[in-house]
C-alpha cells in the first residue's frame, strides 16, 4: 500500500496563475514536487528556529591583505572546531578569498560562528545556508 496521501487545495485562481508560473520557471514537473520543497523549506526553518541538530555551510569573502584578519578567522574556526565538520580555502584573485565552512551542530551555536565570522573587520560579505540533517525530514 502506497505512503503517498492525495489532499484537495483551494486556491484563489490569479495566486494559482503565479505558482504554476514559477514552478514552470524552476523547472518543476508538477505542483506536488514544488509542494514537497515548500513544506521541507518550512520544516528546515523550524528546526533551525526550535534549536535541533542542524548542519549547513557558511561562506564568506575576504581580503586576506588585511592585518591580521586571516589569523582572527583561523582563531574563530578554531575556538568552534567541534561544530566544523570542513573547510575549502579558495584563492578568487590575488587579493580576495572565500571560504566555505560546512558545519553540523545546534543552530544556536551555527548562528553565533556565522555572526563572529560575518563581522570580523574586513570581511566583505558572508552567507549562511541553513540545512537539515535529515533525520526528521521524510
Amino acid at each position: 500500500m502506497s505512503s503517498l496521501v492525495r489532499f484537495g487545495v483551494s486556491l484563489e485562481k490569479e495566486l494559482l496563475k503565479r505558482f504554476d508560473a514559477r514552478i514552470k520557471e524552476k523547472k518543476y514537473t508538477n505542483r506536488s514536487e514544488a509542494i514537497r520543497d515548500l513544506i521541507r523549506d518550512d520544516l528546515v526553518k523550524k528546526e533551525w528556529q526550535e534549536g535541533k541538530e542542524v548542519t549547513g555551510s557558511i561562506t564568506i569573502v575576504y581580503n586576506h591583505h588585511k592585518r591580521e584578519l586571516t589569523n582572527l578567522l583561523i582563531d574563530i574556526q578554531h575556538d568552534c572546531h567541534d561544530t566544523i565538520l570542513s573547510t575549502q580555502h579558495i584563492h578568487l584573485d590575488h587579493d580576495n578569498c572565500l571560504e566555505i565552512i560546512v558545519v553540523k551542530g545546534k543552530s544556536k551555536e551555527i548562528e553565533a560562528l556565522y555572526g563572529k565570522l560575518k563581522s570580523a573587520k574586513g570581511v566583505k560579505h558572508g552567507g549562511l545556508s541553513m540545512a537539515t540533517t535529515g533525520a526528521e525530514i521524510v
